[in-house]
C-alpha cells in the first residue's frame, strides 16, 4: 500500500504576455461587429447626403471604369501595360461619345425644329380625329352620352396634351446639354475614370485586405455574386437599348414618321428602364402618327412598329444577351431607379441600380441562411 500521498500535477509556467496576446488574439463581441456595419452604412450614407451635389462626376467614372475593367483586363494580358490600356478605353469612349454627338445632335436640332413648326397643324389633326372619333361614337350611342360640351372639352384637352408633350420634348433636347456642366463631362469624369481604370485592381486589391478576417470569405462571395448580377444586367441592358435605338429610329424612319428618328432613340434608351421606354416611345408615336398622317391606318403601322420591337425585345434580344444570368426584376429595377431620383437625383439613378444588386445578394444569402436554420426546419407544434 503506497502511503505517499499523490504529488499535485506540477503547474506550467505562464506565458509571458507577449505570447499570450499572439496566441489568443482578442475576438471581437457580436455588438462590435454590429457597430462596425453600422458605421460603415451610416458614413456611407452621410458622405452621399452631405456630397450629392459634387458626387455625380465621381460616380459615373466610377461606372465607366466598372464597365471598361473587363476589356482593360484583356489588353494587360496581353502585355500592353495596365496604364496604357486604360488610356486607350478612355480615348475609345470619349472619341465613340463625339462621334454620337456630331451625327446625331445636329439631326435632333433639325428634328425638333421641324416638331416646333409642325406643332400647331399637329394640334388641329389631333383635334380633328378625336372630334371624328367622337362624332362616331355619338351617332352609335345617342347624344345624350356623348354631347357637345363633352366633345368640345376631348377635342381641347388632347390639343392641350400634345402641345404640352411637344413643347417639352423641344426644351428637353434643345437644353439637354445644359443639365450637365461641360466643364465636368468633357474635363472631370474621363480624368477620374481613367485614373479609377487604371488602378482598378489595385483598389480591389486594398478593399479586399481591409474585409474583416471572420467574414472575409463570406464577403467575398457576396461581392462575386453582385459582380455577377450587376455586370450581366449592365451591359446586357446597355446593348439592348442600343439596339433597341437603332431598330425604333430606323423602323419609325422607314414608315415616314417625321420625327421617327427622335422618338426611336427616345425609346431606345428609355428601354433602359424596363417597359418605360416601350411604353413612352409608344404613346409618343402614336400620338404624333394620328397627328401628321389624320387617319387610323398610319397609327395601325405604327403601333405594329412597336409590338414588333417587343417581340423581338422579348423573344431574341434578352434571351441573347441576358438569359438567366440577370437576377434582378423589372419591378424592383423601376423601383430602385425611381426611389434613388426622388433620394438623389441624377446621383440616385446612377447608384439605383447597382445598390438594387447589393441588396437582392444580401437578401438572397440570408434567405437561404434562413431556410438552413431551425426557424425554419423547426418541426410544427402538435397537439
Amino acid at each position: 500500500m503506497n502511503l505517499v500521498p499523490p504529488q499535485p500535477p506540477a503547474m506550467k509556467p505562464e506565458p509571458p504576455p507577449a505570447a499570450r496576446s499572439r496566441t489568443a488574439p482578442p475576438v471581437a463581441t457580436r455588438a462590435q461587429r454590429v457597430a462596425l456595419a453600422l458605421g460603415v452604412a451610416g458614413g456611407l450614407f452621410l458622405t452621399f447626403w452631405l456630397f450629392s451635389p459634387i458626387l455625380t462626376p465621381f460616380v459615373l467614372a466610377a461606372v465607366i471604369a466598372y464597365f471598361l475593367d473587363p476589356p482593360a483586363t484583356r489588353l494587360t494580358r496581353i502585355g500592353i501595360p495596365r496604364g496604357v490600356s486604360a488610356l486607350l478605353m478612355i480615348l475609345a469612349l470619349v472619341a465613340l461619345a463625339l462621334l454620337c454627338l456630331l451625327l446625331l445632335y445636329p439631326l435632333l436640332v433639325a428634328q425638333v425644329t421641324v416638331l416646333i413648326q409642325r406643332l400647331p397643324a399637329y394640334v388641329l389633326g389631333i383635334g380633328q380625329a378625336v372630334r371624328d372619333a367622337l362624332t362616331a361614337l355619338s351617332e352609335r350611342l345617342g347624344p345624350d352620352v356623348f354631347d357637345q360640351r363633352l366633345q368640345d372639352l376631348a377635342v381641347g384637352q388632347a390639343g392641350a396634351i400634345i402641345s404640352y408633350l411637344g413643347t417639352s420634348l423641344a426644351r428637353m433636347i434643345t437644353g439637354g446639354i445644359a443639365l450637365f456642366s461641360v466643364f465636368t463631362l468633357v474635363t472631370v469624369t474621363p480624368v477620374v475614370a481613367f485614373y479609377l481604370l487604371r488602378d482598378w485592381p489595385r483598389i480591389i486589391r486594398r478593399m479586399d485586405a481591409w474585409l474583416p478576417r471572420r467574414s472575409a470569405n463570406t464577403l467575398r462571395q457576396l461581392a462575386r455574386d453582385t459582380d455577377r448580377v450587376l455586370s450581366a444586367w449592365l451591359r446586357g441592358q446597355l446593348l439592348c437599348c442600343a439596339l433597341l435605338a437603332v431598330y425604333y429610329a430606323a423602323a419609325l424612319s422607314a414608315v415616314r414618321l417625321e420625327l421617327g428618328l427622335t422618338v426611336g432613340l427616345m425609346a431606345g434608351i428609355l428601354s433602359f428602364i424596363p417597359y418605360i421606354g416601350s411604353i413612352t416611345g409608344l404613346v409618343t408615336a402614336l400620338a404624333l402618327a394620328l397627328a401628321q398622317f389624320g387617319t387610323w391606318n398610319g397609327v395601325l403601322v405604327v403601333m405594329a412598329v412597336f409590338v414588333a420591337g417587343q417581340v423581338i425585345e422579348g423573344y431574341m434580344i434578352y434571351p441573347w444577351l441576358l438569359g438567366d444570368r440577370v437576377e434582378l426584376h423589372a419591378v424592383w429595377v423601376i423601383f430602385a431607379l425611381f426611389a434613388g431620383g426622388v433620394a438623389f437625383g441624377f446621383l440616385g439613378v446612377l447608384l439605383a441600380v447597382p445598390l438594387a444588386a447589393v441588396i437582392g445578394v444580401i437578401t438572397r444569402y440570408w434567405l437561404r441562411r434562413y431556410l438552413e436554420s431551425p426557424l425554419y426546419l423547426d418541426p410544427p407544434r402538435t397537439g
